[in-house]
């Protein structure tokens, strides 16, 4: 009974496995060009699903690390489900990223599922906890950029080489801002465990606040424009050009109309 239990608590959730259904269907329509009148609704659809598939897999990496770290609370919390509704603030890991996404085009992290801290022995093990998250955003950005350091774009329909890009640049934004050791974010988690206790007391109430201290200061025009400096950068050590990244954008907000591709050099 307690098995049954047990592998309920880590059976891959329906509602993960529609996400990605709606990934694989909507980016099959952009690769096909089957809603040609309609791209970039498919662009959106691809999009957003695959950007919530990928906070599915964030949250997961937390819940999977603290598992082997000594948490068996995370399989009770259904955290192993990759069921985003199991979520501790699901309005944090899911609903605020994707309005972010809509607004400014820019991977904000959400919320991290809880973990029972207490039950993990060694600063080490804390700190890798923290870091999974970030680094399945690492991950997947270098699986979208694949075709592009593997010269592969051969053949890929120009929709969705875009497609691609734009939702890369949401990983690569969304690994530099958690790395961030902002309070809140997975970068401050990364390194709490070998700050003084003190320091840490400090620090604690600002931790609700540090999301939106990151997007506050985002819509400084010097910090914003240093910011995508860096995640163009990046992009262009993985082959991804600023153009591709920023069609892909065009093509996503489809209630602006298609975009214009032949006045941009």
């Amino acid at each position: 009974m307690t098995t049954a239990f047990r592998r309920a608590d880590r059976r891959v959730s329906p509602v993960f496995l529609a996400l990605v259904a709606a990934m694989a269907v909507s980016g099959w329509a952009v690769w096909s060009e089957t809603l040609a009148a309609n791209t970039g609704f498919a662009v959106f659809l691809f999009v957003v699903s695959g950007w919530v598939v990928s906070l599915c897999l964030h949250e997961y990496a937390h819940a999977r690390t603290a598992l082997h770290s000594g948490d068996l609370s995370v399989a009770d919390k259904g955290y192993l489900t990759l069921n985003p509704l199991k979520y501790t603030h699901a309005m944090l890991s899911i609903v605020l990223p994707v309005v972010f996404l809509l607004m400014g085009g820019i991977g904000l992290p959400g919320g991290a599922v809880f973990i029972e801290r207490g039950r993990i022995r060694g600063r080490w093990r804390h700190s890798l906890i923290s870091a999974a998250g970030p680094l399945t955003n690492v991950l997947f950005a270098a699986v979208c950029t694949a075709p592009f350091w593997l010269h592969g774009l051969d053949g890929v329909p120009f929709p969705f080489r875009c497609a691609l890009a734009f939702l890369a640049l949401l990983q690569v934004t969304a690994a530099i801002l958690n790395f961030l050791p902002v309070p809140g974010l997975d970068g401050y988690g990364v390194i709490e465990p070998w700050l003084s206790h003190a320091l840490r007391r400090q620090v604690e109430p600002i931790a609700p606040f540090g999301l939106l201290l990151i997007f506050a200061l985002l819509w400084i025009p010097g910090l914003n424009r240093a910011f995508f400096d860096l995640v163009h950068t990046v992009l262009g050590t993985l082959g991804v050009s600023e153009v591709d990244s920023y069609l892909g954008q065009e093509f996503f907000r489809f209630w602006q109309g298609t975009p214009q591709i032949g006045g941009i050099s």
